[in-house]
């Protein structure tokens, strides 16, 4: 860690998703477990994160690949769009305290500088983060969640570290094994879009943790999507249902049984060419097969676009073809533009925490803070928990599909 930059880039951190981490031992199981209020009375509902109708969001401002400059920027933005948020912004105070001044004069009380002297570098192992992170600007966002200052923490640093004090410091909410990062892919469905997860907090999911994760999909696409009923799918081999893995067919057994009545439709096993599809909404995957799926993905539309270049390169009349055809191409990339759904979402922990990508601009660092105003005015982590809990006590054979059902229907309330 370090005061004096915000390091190199990291290739998982210009990625459309949050790149696979393997988290190091971050304590005891005792200091992992899921918290409950006893546990920590800090957490008792009542923060004033979002009092009087305002949204709190902490931002760490000193994290990502193009520095403190662009996250102001994009702060200013999403200000403007959102004229309820309020932000606290964690950073080194000399260094941002002239960039915020016209800042201040235009949104006054609605930013406060939350002054961290130190930074968490794109290339600190999570290991070494856990044991000297406080007073980094991340460390501070997470805890004004912790403290209850904030409804949701925002940052473009790295990965790694950010998902492991975020365990370490929210801790993971009752019933959840392991958290998942949830994240957008264009699709052919009515909302544009398609929520993916897990894309990379754990390489590892069994059939219990991949019925937690629907769960949390199946939530996270109807508070940040607007979708009423997800329809909810296994990614696997194929449709059919012999296909894949135990846990697969486990999974999707407790699925097909809580799924009436609990505000989602289970499709079964989905394929990789459904992802983008209108099929589904939710696709739930482990760490592993979501990343590499999310990079393939990404690759893909690489190459795609650099063809479209050379096609349109090849010759006078495709040069004339793509200037008749330039709305289009413009539509097309404002379609598929990473950056208008920036944000990967970390679900299953005590508190919602907001991965932007680390080379994002000001678009990027606006559309994360958007994403993280509609996520802390829906409470997303609360409903989430409450819906893990009854799924967790539906498998531990202490409760049915009407009490997950029941349990849903009021978290959603």
């Amino acid at each position: 860690m370090t005061d004096t930059g915000s390091g190199d880039k990291d290739a998982a951190q210009r990625a459309m998703g949050p790149a696979a981490v393997a988290l190091p031992a971050l304590g005891t199981p005792e200091d992992m477990a899921p918290a409950t209020p006893e546990d920590d009375p800090s957490r008792d509902g009542t923060a004033p994160a979002r009092s009087g109708g305002r949204v709190v969001v902490a931002l760490d401002a000193m994290g990502g690949d193009l520095g403190e400059s662009a996250v102001v920027a994009g702060l200013q933005r999403a200000l403007r769009d959102h004229p309820d948020m309020h932000v606290l912004l964690h950073g080194d105070q000399a260094r941002l305290e002239p960039l915020l001044r016209r800042c201040k004069r235009e949104f006054g009380e609605r930013v406060r500088l939350c002054h961290a002297a130190d930074v968490v570098r794109m290339d600190d192992k999570p290991s070494q983060v856990v044991r000297s992170a406080q007073g980094t600007s991340m460390w501070s966002a997470i805890e004004s969640v912790r403290t209850g200052e904030a409804s949701v923490c925002v940052s473009c640093g790295n990965t790694g570290a950010l998902m492991a004090l975020s365990m370490l410091r929210l801790r993971r909410a009752p019933g959840v094994t392991r958290p998942a990062i949830a994240a957008f892919w264009p699709s052919l469905s009515p909302q544009g879009y398609n929520v993916m997860l897990d894309v990379g907090a754990d390489l590892r999911a069994d059939a219990a943790d991949l019925a937690r994760f629907a769960v949390m999909g199946m939530s996270y696409a109807r508070n940040a999507l607007d979708v009423a009923r997800p329809r909810v799918g296994l990614l696997n081999v194929g449709t059919e249902e012999t296909k894949g893995r135990a846990e697969l067919r486990a999974a999707a057994e407790t699925l097909s049984a809580i799924a009436p009545g609990n505000g989602f439709e289970f499709v079964g096993f989905v394929e990789g060419s459904d992802i983008p599809s209108g099929r589904v909404d939710v696709i739930v995957t482990d760490g592993f097969t979501g990343n590499v799926a999310l990079k393939t993905g990404e690759g893909t539309a690489k190459l795609i676009g650099m063809f479209l270049s050379d096609a349109f390169r090849h010759s006078i009349w495709s040069r004339l073809g793509a200037l008749f055809a330039l709305t289009s191409l413009k539509r097309l990339k404002m379609r598929i533009d990473p950056r208008r759904m920036n944000g990967g979402v970390f679900l299953g922990l005590n508190g919602t925490v907001v991965k932007s990508h680390g080379s994002a601009d000001r678009l990027g660092v606006a559309a994360a803070l958007g994403l993280a105003y509609r996520l802390g005015r829906s409470d997303i982590s609360a409903r989430v928990a409450k819906r893990v809990a009854a799924v967790a006590r539906y498998e531990e054979g202490g409760g049915t599909a009407q009490d997950v059902a029941r349990t849903g229907t009021e978290s959603e309330a």
